[in-house]
Parts: C-alpha cells; structure tokens; sequence
C-alpha cells in the first residue's frame, strides 16, 4: 500500500489469512534509493523508517511461500540458495545440483551470524561453531553449507 510522505497506513479491515500488506512511501523511498548508502540510511532514519520497502516486500513474500535462503562460500563466490522451509541438507543440496543431492554424505554447517561474530570460517571452526551435520538435518534460513558428497 502506498502511503503519502508522513501518512500511516489505514486501518484493514479484511486481510486473507495468506496474505499480508506492507506500508511503504514510494516517492520516498525511490527518491533514497538515490542516495549513497550513508546517505540513505541518514534519511531513513530521519523519517522513522526501520527498513527499506523493498526489503520488507522480500522477507514476507518468503514467508507466504515457505522460503528460506541458505549460503554457499568458496574462495571465489559466495552465493544464497532458496529452499522451503523444513528442508533436509539432502532437499537443500538438490536445489544446488541433483548430483549433490543423490550422493549426499553429510553437510558441514555454519550459521552466518556465527561465522560473523567469528571472523571467518577457520575461527568458527576452532571455537566449534561448524558442525557435521547428517541427511536427517533440517537446513535454517541464514546456515552457510559445504556439501560432502559422493558418486
């Protein structure tokens, strides 16, 4: 729902249970989107606003569709995956490579807000932050994942 500048969103009154609505400043926040990012994160917080439009229309559309987004990283790349929630390593390999799901071994598993607070992937290792996890493991929305596999 687009709102003027400094306008609240009005009151709903019917809202299907699978769906959401999300109150945004288009003007605004087109006209921030302009901006540098120190710029940009100076006006919003100026007019209140927490998060970004865009970014708050990703996360619920997610949500209404039972996505999450886990992370692969070498040492040239680092790309996110999407899979539905509740998906095993196996599930979360295939959405990479039907290879890696079919000789599926195991899942070395770090959280990135872990691996942040670490300082990298050797650190998280030595504090015990990266797990072996096995085909039963139920990936989470943010689990950076190296697949073990064989065929």
């Amino acid at each position: 729902m687009n709102t003027a500048e400094g306008q609240s969103a009005p009151e709903l009154t019917y809202i299907h249970k699978q769906s959401k609505v999300v109150s945004l400043q288009g003007k605004l926040e087109m006209d921030i989107a302009q901006l540098s990012a120190e710029e940009a994160e100076m006006f919003l917080k100026e007019y209140g606003i927490e998060e970004p439009s865009l970014s708050r229309m990703i996360k619920l559309s997610y949500d209404l569709l039972g996505l999450q987004s886990f992370f692969t990283v070498g040492p040239d790349e680092c790309r996110a995956w999407t899979t539905h929630v509740g998906a095993t390593a196996p599930e979360a390999a295939g959405e990479i490579h039907t290879d890696l799901q079919k000789g599926f071994i195991r899942a070395e598993v770090v959280h990135y807000t872990d691996l942040i607070e670490c300082g990298g992937m050797n650190e998280a290792k030595a504090k015990g932050k990266l797990r072996l996890e096995g085909k039963e493991y139920i990936v989470k929305e943010g689990d950076i994942v190296h697949i073990r596999f064989n065929l």
